[in-house]
């Protein structure tokens, strides 16, 4: 089952929907909700670590279990759902403490 703060390796499918790369994203949605739905609602990481608004930097000092290849940043304002069956492997799990910055830069975003 995915939880709640994975990050896990999903299939992206291009506009063509015929080919399809490979990216991370960490589940934002609750347990419950991953538990009785076949989608789930993520947030993208890039390597892309340019200065932009409404990310947040992730290195493996955040991760609980896992390992990140490179330090990402999160596109926090890049919020969707996506089929758990386009989900390929779990790579980690952040920290709760992590999580909650993520949480407020998206309240920051609605209020």
């Amino acid at each position: 089952m995915v939880s709640q703060r994975d990050i896990v390796l999903l299939s992206f499918p291009f506009s063509d929907m015929k080919t399809s790369k490979v990216r991370p994203v960490i589940v934002l949605s609750n347990n419950n909700y991953n538990s009785k739905f076949d989608d789930i609602i993520v947030v993208p990481m890039t390597t892309n670590i340019q200065i932009r608004e409404h990310t947040l930097l992730i290195t493996n000092k955040d991760l609980e279990t896992g390992r990140l290849i490179t330090d990402s940043k999160v596109k926090v304002d890049r919020i969707f759902s996506i089929s758990k069956s386009l989900i390929k492997l779990k790579i980690g799990e952040i920290k709760i403490e992590t999580f909650n910055k993520i949480r407020h830069i998206i309240y920051k975003l609605i209020e």
